[in-house]
């Protein structure tokens, strides 16, 4: 992909640079992703630090502060989360476990027993948000028997399924889930797992040169307080991962749908499947399956907010056009919540994406006679192809339930979204061979409004329609 044009790189450039100076962020790197690649990348403000891993984030030896690159590592929080969860999606496409497995069935012995896996992936556990003991993202972490040690029936704080509550402890355990299966630490098997495979170089648990240091901004004056940074323990699958831009753009065309082969793309699909709200309504905000979801823009946005102490990121990922955008910085408080929605309005407005270009498809001349308006009782419908043998149902005038399908062996067609996701769809003919109606998970489609000869459950009055 090339870069974005002049004029836009330097509307992008405005944005970013007006949020460090406005939100008082010491530096803010910041990277558009189109098809995989970056094609936009800016920096503002100054990082030092090195390498180190010490636990106060002592340099390893003095340097310069100097701009931000794409090879500058960031702590990027709880994105580390999207990490864990695509191990344990891969733990089930294994056949290792079932998303609703309690999770005692592969971890016995926590206050949560009972919790599944698909609760615990989409914050519906009812887990309290934090552990117990110290503010865990400013401390050095516990061993998992020890944190475990720590959980009494006060973790939970919701029945599992009632709500959506943020959980960090439900993260924790599901790295120890990670671990256990695996044989290995959870940070190694998403190393060996996703980063190598994705060509994440640059993304580890621990800082390495050049690396931006943590710092809180003090609210009332332009100074600044280091942050602490160390090893998190059992919660660090919750938080403990460093990234650089460059790794996160590569990041972002993962969750945008380029898996590289680290995971099916109907089970990435299946992740950015809203699991906390109704996909009917008007959502702006949501969970799936260890992926943060958002509406903005009329886009469908998924990727994951991310803050440690010292440090802000952000990834979000369109799959529709395969356009990402991701910011770090470090800071402990301070970005804009609208950051990345508002370069994706920039880029949206300064260079808008073009249709693809129609052209005539082949089609199987058979399934013609499916093509076109079909009627739920009184109401229209309209059923077309959609090159090859998948079909799309489309309510007329703007109310109804919309799904595509694609073709099954047995003539039938299966649901991929909406309110028929899932649900079988059946042409039911004549002895003559012709359609007669639609059968759709027991409801009926037929040519004409309630055609007496459709066969309508429940019969159609005799009189027929009538003034």
């Amino acid at each position: 992909m090339s870069p974005v044009l002049e004029g836009t790189a330097r509307a992008l450039l405005r944005r970013i640079a007006a949020e460090q100076s406005e939100s008082r962020l010491p530096s803010l790197a910041a990277a558009v992703v189109r098809d995989g690649e970056i094609a936009w990348f800016g920096a503002r403000g100054r990082v030092e630090g090195t390498g180190g891993g010490g636990g106060a984030q002592e340099p390893a030896g003095p340097a310069a502060p100097a701009v931000p690159t794409v090879d500058t590592q960031y702590r990027i929080g709880s994105i580390t989360k999207s990490m864990v969860a695509v191990v344990v999606m891969r733990l089930r496409d294994e056949g290792r476990l079932d998303l609703t497995d309690p999770i005692g069935k592969h971890l016995p012995g926590t206050p949560a027993d009972e919790v599944t896996v698909a609760q615990l992936l989409s914050h519906t556990s009812g887990l309290t948000a934090e552990p117990p003991g110290q503010w865990w993202e400013r401390t050095p972490g516990l061993p998992f028997t020890e944190l475990l040690a720590l959980l009494g029936p006060e973790a939970a704080r919701h029945r599992p399924g009632r709500r959506y509550h943020y959980s960090n402890l439900g993260f924790g355990l599901l790295g120890e889930l990670v671990a256990r299966h695996r044989g290995t630490d959870w940070a190694t098997a998403v190393g060996e797992e996703i980063l190598r495979p994705l060509g994440m170089r640059d993304t580890t648990t621990r800082p390495r040169a050049p690396h931006a240091r943590g710092y809180a901004v003090h609210p009332w004056a332009d100074v600044l307080l280091p942050e602490p940074e160390h090893d998190a323990g059992a919660m660090a699958p919750a938080g403990q991962i460093w990234s650089t831009p460059a790794d996160l753009a590569r990041w972002a065309a993962f969750v945008a749908g380029d898996t590289g082969g680290v995971l099916a793309a109907s089970t990435l699909a299946e992740m950015r499947e809203p699991a906390t709200v109704d996909d009917g309504d008007a959502w702006t905000g949501g969970y799936g399956l260890g992926l943060q979801l958002a509406r903005a823009g009329g886009r469908r946005l998924a990727g994951h907010t991310g803050s440690m102490p010292g440090f802000l990121a952000t990834v979000w990922a369109d799959p529709a056009d395969r356009t990402g955008v991701l910011f770090c910085a470090n800071s402990t408080s301070g970005a804009s919540r609208t950051l990345l929605t508002d370069l994706l309005a920039i880029l949206d407005a300064c260079e808008p994406r073009l249709p693809a270009e129609w052209a005539p498809a082949e089609v199987d001349p058979a399934l013609l006679e499916l093509a076109g308006p079909w009627y739920w009782g009184p109401a229209p419908y309209a059923l077309r192809l959609l090159g090859g043998r998948d079909l799309s149902l489309t309510p007329l005038g703007g109310t109804g339930r919309a799904s595509r399908f694609t073709a099954q062996a047995d003539g039938t067609w299966l649901g991929l979204d909406g309110y028929y996701a899932g649900e079988t769809l059946r042409p039911i003919r004549r002895g003559d061979g012709s359609v007669r109606h639609l059968d759709l998970a027991t409801f009926v489609f037929t040519r004409t409004p309630y055609d007496p000869e459709g066969g309508v459950p429940g019969g159609v009055d005799d009189g027929g329609w009538r003034s």
